[in-house]
C-alpha cells in the first residue's frame, strides 16, 4: 500500500529545503530551526551594491534583494527578531544608509555582529540594530564619503557630500554611544591609512569609542537576542492582563 501522505510531506519538505537554498544563495536569508525563537538571520557580504551593477566576480549585497525581505520579515508574526550577520567592504552609501534606515525602523528585536570587517557604510548597518556586537578580530574602517569618475561642478559636489556625510554621520550617532565630534576626529584623523584619511578600529577599540555595544561572537549575539525577545514577551503579556 502507497502511503501518499508520506510523500506529499517527503515532497514538501524537499520543496522547501530548494526554497531555503535558493534564499540562502540569493538573498544571504537563512530562519532558524528547532530554537527557542524562530530568528532570521540576514548576511550582509561584501560589498554593497547600489543603482550600479558590480562585475560578477565580485562578492556582493543587493540592496533590491535586502530590503524586501526586511519588509517580509517585519511583517511576518511568526518571525521573532533579526540578526544580521557582517563581513562588508562597504560599497554604495545611499544603499548601505537605506537599508541601515530599514534595520533601525524595525519593530522586531534586532541584533549585529561584526565578523571579519564592517567597513565604511558598514559602519551604520552595524550600529542600526538595536544591539549590536563586534568580533575581537574584527575591523571598522572610518573615513570620509569618496567618489570616483568625473566631477562636474567641484563646489557644487563638495557641498553636496558634505550633507551625505551628516546624514551617515548623524545616522550613527543618533544608533550609538559615539559623539558627532568623536566621530568626525576618527573620519578626519591622519597617518593611519596609507592614501587617505580615517581610522581603522578592531574590534574592542570600536566597542572603547561608544561605536559598537559589546565584544563578542555569535552565542553571544544569540543569547542577547533571545534574552530581548523574552523580555518584550513578558512585557507583553503583563500590558494584556492589565488591559483584561
Amino acid at each position: 500500500m502507497i502511503n501518499l501522505d508520506n510523500n506529499i510531506s517527503s515532497d514538501n519538505a524537499e520543496c522547501n529545503n530548494e526554497q531555503q537554498t535558493e534564499e540562502v544563495k540569493d538573498n544571504g536569508l537563512v530562519e532558524s530551526k528547532n530554537s527557542a525563537h524562530k530568528i532570521q538571520y540576514l548576511t550582509i557580504i561584501g560589498q554593497i551594491e547600489g543603482h550600479t551593477v558590480l562585475p560578477p566576480q565580485t562578492k556582493s549585497t543587493k540592496y533590491e534583494h535586502v530590503i524586501p525581505q526586511l519588509v517580509k520579515i517585519e511583517d511576518d508574526n511568526t518571525i521573532a527578531g533579526l540578526l544580521v550577520l557582517l563581513n562588508t567592504v562597504g560599497g554604495d552609501v545611499e544603499a548601505g544608509l537605506a537599508i541601515a534606515e530599514m534595520i533601525s525602523g524595525m519593530s522586531k528585536p534586532t541584533v549585529s555582529l561584526v565578523l571579519g570587517g564592517g567597513h565604511s557604510i558598514g559602519v551604520p548597518l552595524a550600529v542600526a540594530a538595536r544591539r549590536s556586537f563586534i568580533a575581537p578580530s574584527a575591523t571598522m574602517t572610518i573615513h570620509p564619503i569618496r567618489m570616483s569618475g568625473i566631477v562636474i561642478g567641484t563646489s557644487q559636489t563638495y557641498d553636496y557630500f558634505n550633507r551625505v556625510q551628516d546624514r551617515v554621520v548623524d545616522f550613527i550617532v543618533k544608533n550609538s554611544k559615539i559623539s558627532s565630534k568623536k566621530f568626525n576626529e576618527l573620519i578626519r584623523q591622519t597617518g593611519i591609512l596609507a592614501n587617505d584619511v580615517g581610522t581603522i578600529l578592531f574590534g574592542e577599540e570600536a566597542v572603547n569609542h561608544g561605536i559598537i555595544d559589546e565584544v563578542g561572537g555569535i552565542s553571544k549575539a544569540l543569547c542577547t537576542l533571545h534574552g530581548i525577545i523574552e523580555d518584550e514577551q513578558k512585557n507583553q503579556n503583563s500590558l494584556n492582563k492589565n488591559l483584561l
